[in-house]
């Protein structure tokens, strides 16, 4: 048994946040169908190189990208332009428990799919719209893109190093982070509406909005303007509110150093034969040390450029300071960590047995998520979803 063994999620967005969201629900057991245009099929399945190579290392058609969030459902082919494409969708919609779409807003309606038209034949329809601006708002016409939401909500002007440092600028993050929070507040959402569901016997539509979540997801750097009017600026890997808590050069590489209160700088102090600085009135309080954090960080810079990396990681863990080394993804990936927790996750496809993907986060000890199925290839399941859609799993 899984968490939502027997929910139907009719899957009919594309890219990321979207599909991102209902990778979630088929990872804890949804039933999701995936529809996708005849032709060319869900964008991503373009976006490469790299490509699924088959055994003999001739080169796929299945986009690493596209692979990244699809696991678990099943792709059904469907022409949405044409009356018989929109009259199957319908179909489909009247059995669901849950459609996620991302139509830019007004466009479903034009296909009869948007909520008003699928809730009369389904009342207790979870909807969920995901969109760059929302339903709602002067800018709800518009498109957004993760990239330009980054920008507009506020991340990329605190991503990055300051204008005055080499290499300063405003950053994206280097993963597509808006779409990927957007998806995960949409299962929430469409969690919560389920939940409700079960008191009211009634669905509702759930309006995301990448905007909103970039804004909701600035967390205390939203905090720091609305509370203490202080716009905050980009500091590169440092931290607005806590010192120090950065990167630092050792003699061979940069590492990262976490220190979270007051003890954990007077071990540190102790560590660098520099105890003086945890009574030191300029830094014996984090209030004190964000106050004073150049002449601060001055000196522990030269400390660490003493010796390698590897030495100090050894020493800080021995005293219970926080500090760990800046991988790689390969690093990451291959981390022993994530091996002892199952996120490699080995999952057979058509075209390449030895398939891998990093698995779910979510770890529930009585309904653990379950790998299904690999990504679809595109139209994979027509024959059997067009037969018996919401019954053959």
């Amino acid at each position: 048994m899984t968490a939502l063994a027997g929910l139907r999620v009719l899957d009919l967005s594309r890219v990321l946040a979207g599909p991102w969201a209902s990778q979630t629900l088929a990872d804890l057991g949804a039933n999701v169908i995936k529809i996708e245009r005849p032709d060319s099929g869900d964008d991503t399945r373009g976006w490469g190189p790299p490509w699924l190579q088959t055994p003999n290392g001739e080169g796929g058609f299945e986009s690493a990208y596209f692979l990244c969030t699809n696991r678990g459902k099943r792709s059904m082919r469907v022409d949405i332009s044409t009356p018989e494409g929109q009259r199957t969708l319908q179909k489909l919609a009247s059995g669901a428990d849950v459609v996620i779409e991302n139509f830019k807003v007004g466009a479903a309606a034009r296909y009869g799919l948007d909520y008003a038209s699928l809730s009369v034949q389904n009342p207790g329809l979870i909807y969920c719209s995901i969109t760059g601006f929302g339903q709602t708002g002067p800018l709800a016409s518009r498109p957004g893109y993760d990239f330009l939401v980054q920008a507009m909500g506020g991340l990329m002007s605190v991503t990055g190093e300051p204008d005055s440092k080499p290499g300063g600028g405003p950053q994206k993050v280097g993963v597509a982070l808006t779409d990927i929070m957007t998806g995960l507040y949409a299962s929430v959402g469409i969690l919560a509406a389920l939940r409700e569901r079960e008191t009211s016997g009634r669905g509702q539509q759930v309006d995301l909005s990448l905007l909103d979540v970039t804004a909701a997801t600035l967390a205390n750097q939203a905090s720091n303007y609305l509370v203490g009017g202080v716009n905050p600026q980009r500091l590169g890997n440092a931290h607005p509110n806590i010192v120090p808590y950065q990167s630092f050069r050792a003699r061979d590489r940069d590492f990262i150093l976490a220190v979270g209160n007051d003890a954990q700088f007077a071990r540190l102090a102790v560590l660098l034969d520099h105890e003086e600085l945890a009574s030191d009135p300029r830094f014996a309080s984090n209030s004190a040390r964000v106050a004073n954090r150049a002449a601060l960080v001055e000196i522990l810079a030269a400390c660490f450029a003493s010796r390698d990396a590897a030495q100090w990681l050894a020493e800080l863990e021995g005293v219970g300071v926080p500090a760990g080394p800046i991988n790689t993804v390969a690093e990451t990936l291959e981390e022993p960590q994530l091996a002892a927790r199952e996120m490699i996750v080995n999952l057979p496809h058509p075209d390449n047995p030895g398939f891998r993907t990093v698995g779910s986060p979510i770890k529930l000890s009585r309904t653990p998520v379950r790998y299904l199925r690999p990504p679809p290839k595109l139209g994979e399941h027509d024959a059997d979803l067009n037969a018996d859609p919401w019954d053959a799993e």
